[in-house]
């Protein structure tokens, strides 16, 4: 049987689904982690072969020293498998100095250093946001003079909007560059802001050629939502995913994952269609998609999602999923301010209205601290053969349901 690492800093809510997808498969799984094991429910690990705690998993020195340990209790690895984008680099590293197959630190670069990716995105005609990667107030601003306001300024590392912000005008753009002073060994990337709808595409990968593919719309850009807390932000994953009004972002994806290298996987790519109808590419990762979007996927086609990006991680085979039955949604429960969790109003009447639409509840938790993503306390999916009925309960429940904070 063969044997699996598996690396994740953090046994959160998501890793654990992915790390049980994992050891459910007809393999030995031993697991690297920063956080301890015994946090996980005594079924999932004791499916592990084995465990080793690190102090830093974004540290690759670490890591490989975990690893070589495990291998020498366990054997070589078919494979090192990682879910979180953080952690990509040193497992990457990893991979490249005990040769375990997968992929390498070149390519694995070329998802996370985001100025990089626009590099290789213009080289081979992908159409992206104008950038400038700088390490200070003079390179900004000349970049802000050029393409004009506003601008995003985000870490060429960054993931899921974090520490990725909009700039409004010049002296915006100075205090920015002085909080998070940048230099040669830390740029930051600088990007013309692009005006119209937000999407995501998800592609599955076999030897770098795409397989399948899933599509999803954001309601509102996660940007403009972490810009205003007020905001409980929708996702739209349509049934009509095959329709030839997406023929277009389906060859410029195939293309973006060309430049980058792209092996075998499952991939997250943002992207725009601005007014004019135009396109372009925000950022790839290399790695499943967060905000419930694999959950959303699961829903649509009836299946286990999870599953499907196990084996294909695992095994580097991929069975295409049933036709798309219905278009699925997720509105998440955000409170306004901060503080914790004092109570919810609205949400039982929602789901007692909505009735059977209604696939997947997390509720807030009374006590529970204000998050810091644009993901909120909490969540609700819905789902329907209609995309046009799911984008109407979504719309119910973030103007029905509110979340309640009360100060520390």
């Amino acid at each position: 049987m063969d044997t699996l690492l598996y690396g994740t800093p953090y046994f959160t809510e998501s890793a654990r689904r992915f790390l049980g997808a994992v050891a459910a498969l007809p393999v030995r799984v031993a697991v690297i982690s920063q956080e301890a094991q015994e946090g996980l429910p005594l079924e999932l690990r004791s499916r592990f072969a084995g465990h080793w705690r690190v102090a830093d998993a974004l540290d690759a020195d670490q890591v490989t020293e975990a690893a070589r340990q495990l291998i020498s209790r366990h054997g070589q690895p078919s494979g090192f498998i990682v879910a979180s984008e953080q952690m990509q680099e040193a497992v990457a590293a990893t991979r490249e100095r005990l040769g375990i197959p997968g992929m390498n630190l070149t390519t694995t670069r070329n998802f996370r250093d985001k100025a990089r990716m626009k590099f290789l995105f213009r080289e081979a005609g992908v159409p992206c946001a104008r950038y400038r990667c700088v390490t200070s107030d003079a390179e900004a601003i000349a970049f802000g003079r050029e393409v004009g306001f506003p601008l995003v300024l985000k870490p060429l590392a960054g993931a899921a909007s974090q520490a990725t912000y909009r700039i409004e005008d010049i002296e915006a753009l100075r205090q920015a560059m002085r909080a998070s002073a940048p230099g040669a060994t830390n740029p930051l990337q600088l990007e013309e802001f692009v005006v119209g709808q937000e999407h995501s595409l998800e592609t599955v990968s076999v030897d770098g050629v795409p397989q399948w593919h899933s599509l999803t719309r954001y309601l509102p850009t996660p940007l403009e939502t972490m810009r205003n807390p007020w905001i409980q932000w929708r996702v739209v994953l349509p049934r009509e995913a095959d329709e030839a009004a997406f023929d277009d972002i389906r060859a410029v994806g195939a293309a973006a994952l060309k430049s980058l290298g792209m092996g075998t996987g499952l991939t997250h790519l943002e992207w725009f269609r601005r007014n004019d109808g135009s396109l372009a590419v925000s950022e790839v990762a290399a790695r499943p998609p967060g905000a419930q979007i694999v959950t959303l996927i699961s829903r649509a086609h009836d299946i286990d999602a999870h599953d499907l990006w196990a084996r294909l991680m695992a095994f580097g085979t991929f069975t295409p999923p049933p036709p798309r039955r219905y278009a699925a949604g997720a509105a998440y429960l955000r409170g306004l301010g901060a503080g914790r969790v004092r109570g919810t109003t609205g949400l039982a009447e929602v789901l007692r209205d909505l009735g059977d639409l209604v696939t997947d509840v997390s509720a807030p938790r009374i006590g529970q601290e204000k998050a810091l993503s644009y993901e909120g306390e909490g969540f609700v999916i819905v789902r329907h053969p209609e995309t046009r009925v799911v984008e109407q309960a979504l719309l119910e429940i973030v103007n029905r349901v509110r979340v309640e904070l009360v100060a520390s």
